[in-house]
């Protein structure tokens, strides 16, 4: 009988490694979850809930998303500035347009659990809207998600 192994969080550190995803012609929810599956580390043998044993992502081409279906003309994503009458409404159309970033950071965070660790997580995430990136020191390795 073979015993289940967590990992422990100084070992977590060690082997980190820096991915680069082209979101171009991509399905927003299908690559947010691939994205929330890296962040938290559910693609390596040694997956451990409540550790940190996730990889950093960086995004590029976040304008060329997608939304799946009619959902840029029928569905709408809201925010509140905390003032009253501060409810913005905005259209799926207007957000690929403009928010491109913020839609993809929003749909990746939602995929992420609600705790202090998926806090610890969305910081190792990194969005650009065009090919143009900051990290190339850390020489992240092309990741390839199946577009279907």
């Amino acid at each position: 009988m073979q015993k289940t192994t967590f990992i422990k969080h100084e070992e977590a550190l060690k082997n980190k490694k820096w991915y680069i995803i082209d979101a171009s012609d991509m399905i927003l929810g299908r690559l947010a979850v691939e994205v929330a599956n890296i962040l938290r580390g559910k693609n390596k043998p040694d997956f451990t809930p409540n550790v940190d044993c996730g990889d950093y992502v960086v995004i590029i081409n976040s304008d060329k998303v997608v939304l799946s279906s009619d959902k840029a003309e029928k569905e709408k994503w809201y925010t509140h500035s905390g003032y009253i009458g501060g409810l913005r409404e905005r259209s799926g159309k207007i957000m690929l347009q403009k928010y491109s970033d913020e839609l993809v950071y929003e749909a990746i965070k939602g995929m992420l659990p609600k705790n202090r660790l998926s806090r610890q997580l969305i910081k190792k995430l990194h969005i650009y809207k065009n090919a143009n990136h900051k990290q190339e020191a850390q020489q992240p390795v092309e990741y390839k998600i199946k577009k279907n």
